[in-house]
């Protein structure tokens, strides 16, 4: 109870942070949103209560906007999509029995960040339009063609929105306590209601249903098509779910704990569970895919969250908002959503991130590149493997650009095994050994080599055999010469 005191006002920051993140997401995804309400209460109760961590917070992400977009078009309704989010929901508990969150050490650095980076670009792409005056499902190439029906009602809320949220990670705002506590989206879409009240015109909004009674809630709530299972894409949109979903809550948690460490470590293969849970539950109530978010998780433990009592109450407050206040919610124009949404794909896409890949280097960039590009084209699952792939070519290059080395002093040739070899660097050690001369002498340094292959072997035991012939005297030769 003595916690009480943090967790009551870091709750309700939460709840201010996550409520236009939940109606945005949702409308960027092209459902309603109450969908977005719905994830959002489930992730702050039911997540919440199952998850090993104090600090989490759980519901809708924009990461995963493209991915239900995509998957929507694809499987041809939401209620095919939901089947497959229970079936993500599934595996995600099953990874979690398996213990397999100790995996996520093996996905690259520069892998994640092309994830985060193509989600970030992907979300830009989608919201211009919206931003510029579009209702429905207004693509780019609109634009492009002509085709596109211009608000200057909506630019001017979208731009003002922009402003105020750059405004707010300025310092002159940040050094004013009394702003600091209130969240910059939720000043950009107070605005944008302002703007509606005022009867700013052509300013398309959300429409949030209203509930007089259970009965109507209920039907409210989209069901799964339950023969979808049979369907083999449905299959490939869960795998996609559950393996991203569970990336972005795992990478939530790696850089939760360096903002605020937990003794002991909430283990991720308790949170992988309980976050299954949580989507196999808002697949079978006709919500949207769940996740840890970092954004909201930072704003609570920077407002002094001390136990999971915030979280829960940010949840609460979701639920009774979207029950009882949808007139109110229903004045949002989706112009400011669209806005913040917009600046959190440009966090996400920032070219720092890009400028900071590039100075690291080709073995850095190339594979960040390859990711981003991957997603883009042939979608979030294909285009991570692509990226690992390429992570994984470059690793396998650079080691073998520098595991052995060709010195020369004097007369004398050394020759420095840096690692374990194998017969992929037998054309660099052929090579090598090519250029000692006539009448040298080689010394072989192998102290850090503890394994040979036959065929590097073979190498090194037809060069000595030719040795005497060249003038080329051997030492610490590491096979033997007859």
């Amino acid at each position: 109870m003595h916690t009480l005191r943090q967790d009551i006002p870091a709750g309700l920051v939460v709840f201010l942070v996550a409520l236009p993140l939940c109606l945005g997401i949702a409308q960027a995804s092209g459902l309603p949103p109450f969908a977005g309400m719905l994830t959002g209460v489930i992730g702050g109760l039911l997540v919440t209560a199952l998850s090993p961590s104090r600090f989490a917070v759980s519901g809708p992400a924009a990461g995963l906007v493209t991915i239900v977009v995509a998957s929507i078009e694809t499987l041809g309704s939401f209620s095919a999509f939901l089947t497959a989010l229970i079936l993500a929901g599934l595996l995600q508990c099953l990874f979690g029995l398996l213990r397999a969150g100790r995996f996520i050490a093996l996905v690259p650095g520069s892998v994640i960040k092309g994830m985060l980076a193509a989600i970030g670009i992907l979300l830009i792409i989608q919201q211009i339009p919206v931003a510029l005056g579009a209702a429905g499902d207004a693509e780019l190439v609109s634009l492009v063609n002509g085709e596109f029906a211009f608000s200057t009602s909506a630019m001017l809320v979208a731009g003002v929105g922009l402003v105020i949220l750059w405004l707010w990670t300025t310092p002159v705002v940040k050094s004013i306590k009394a702003l600091s506590w209130i969240p910059g989206p939720l000043v950009a879409v107070l605005v944008g209601c302002l703007a509606t009240l005022f009867g700013l015109a052509g300013l398309p909004r959300i429409a949030l249903p209203e509930f007089d009674s259970m009965a109507q809630l209920a039907a409210e709530l989209e069901t799964p098509d339950w023969l979808a299972w049979r369907n083999p894409s449905v299959w490939v949109v869960a795998v996609t779910l559950a393996l991203v979903a569970s990336l972005e809550t795992l990478l939530s948690q790696e850089a939760l704990k360096k903002l605020r460490p937990q003794h002991p470590a909430p283990s991720p293969n308790k949170e992988m569970f309980a976050q299954g849970v949580g989507n196999l539950t808002a697949g079978l109530l006709g919500a949207m895919p769940i996740t840890a978010v970092i954004v909201r998780s930072s704003v609570n433990v920077s407002v002094g969250a001390q136990t999971k009592v915030s979280i829960l109450l940010h949840g609460v407050l979701l639920l009774i908002c979207g029950l009882w206040f949808s007139d109110l919610l229903n004045a949002i124009p989706l112009a400011s959503l669209a806005a913040v949404l917009l600046y959190t794909g440009y966090k996400l896409a920032t070219p720092r991130l890009f400028i900071e890949q590039i100075r690291m280097g080709a073995q850095q960039y190339v594979p960040f590149l390859a990711t981003i590009g991957g997603i883009i084209v042939f979608g979030m699952l294909a285009g991570i493997g692509i990226g690992i792939a390429t992570q994984l070519l470059c690793s396998l290059y650079q080691s073998h650009r520098n595991a052995l080395q060709l010195t020369r002093y004097d007369d004398h040739y050394v020759l420095r095994f840096q690692q374990n070899l194998t017969f992929i660097h037998n054309p660099k050690l052929q090579g090598l050994l090519a250029e000692i001369p006539e009448n040298s002498v080689v010394i072989v340094d192998h102290d850090n080599a503890e394994y040979l292959d036959p065929d590097v072997k073979a190498v090194l035991q037809d060069f000595g055999e030719s040795a005497d012939k060249r003038g080329i005297r051997l030492s610490q030769w590491p096979v033997a010469v007859k």
